[in-house]
């Protein structure tokens, strides 16, 4: 019975290793732009990564350049969501002289504890200011773009035709209307400070009223002029209503506490 109750645990911990084990993805770089292993480009100059792939689940891999243990400072390719066996496109560069020693793969969902390295890649990159521009990439890399291009196209259709859930919809529909009243309370507690406040304590609430009246009335004429100039005003509505509304709190607070000090 001993026995029997040991194997029974042993298959509750090794059941679900051997599962993760089996949807890890296998990652290989199978060719590089300018070749490797040494490379030596100019800043902002971009290294192309050939990266095979087989995926047994749907998963995001990032690849992405190290020295001496610490991650580059450089720019690198966003990741889709890749699935079956095929190749995708990794890039990276560094934005000033600098070195890359390693690439390092990493495939998950993107949060730190779901996404773990799964690669490391041996690749000397040399960035210097009088290093020669690299030539005209390589076919691979125009097809593994378009590839990706179509991909991306791919998603964001399938993506559409997914209903929003009720979950999603009230948790926008709150924020929709958290948005709304924060930015009502920033533009109506100076106006109504304004009229109800007395002495220096009414000209304080006039600066922040002055403020959302300079960018409502500035919103508007510059619309008359040219509708597409501002395309995002309701964001400029929010922002100067919740600057407005910090300082009011402010006011009322420090109010409070001087009409509470014993005279």
């Amino acid at each position: 019975m001993a026995c029997a109750g040991w194997l029974v645990l042993l298959g509750v911990f090794v059941g679900p290793v051997r599962a993760q084990a089996a949807a890890t993805p296998v990652v290989e770089l199978r060719e590089t732009f300018p070749p490797g292993p040494e490379i030596r480009v100019p800043p902002n100059a971009t290294v192309y990564l050939r990266i095979g792939y087989s995926a047994p689940a749907p998963v995001h891999i990032w690849a992405r350049p190290y020295f001496h243990g610490r991650p580059a400072e450089a720019g690198s390719s966003p990741s889709l969501q890749y699935s079956g066996d095929g190749e995708t496109l990794g890039f990276f560069f560094l934005f000033k002289p600098g070195q890359v020693d390693e690439v390092r793969v990493t495939a998950g969902d993107g949060r730190p504890g779901s996404t773990p390295e799964i690669a490391r890649w041996p690749l000397v990159v040399a960035v210097e200011a009088g290093a020669p521009a690299p030539g005209a990439p390589p076919a691979w890399v125009a097809s593994l773009r378009a590839q990706e291009h179509a991909r991306a196209d791919q998603l964001r259709a399938q993506a559409a035709q997914v209903p929003p859930s009720a979950g999603s919809i009230a948790w926008f529909s709150g924020f929709m209307l958290l948005m709304l009243g924060l930015a009502a309370a920033g533009i109506g507690w100076p106006l109504w400070a304004l009229w109800r406040w007395r002495g220096g304590w009414r000209w304080l609430a006039a600066v922040p009223a002055a403020a959302v009246a300079f960018v409502l009335l500035r919103i508007v004429l510059d619309t008359a002029r040219d509708p597409t100039s501002h395309n995002l005003w309701p964001f400029e509505v929010v922002m100067v209503a919740g600057a407005s509304l910090l300082a009011m709190l402010s006011l009322a607070l420090v109010r409070r506490l001087r009409e509470a000090r014993p005279q």
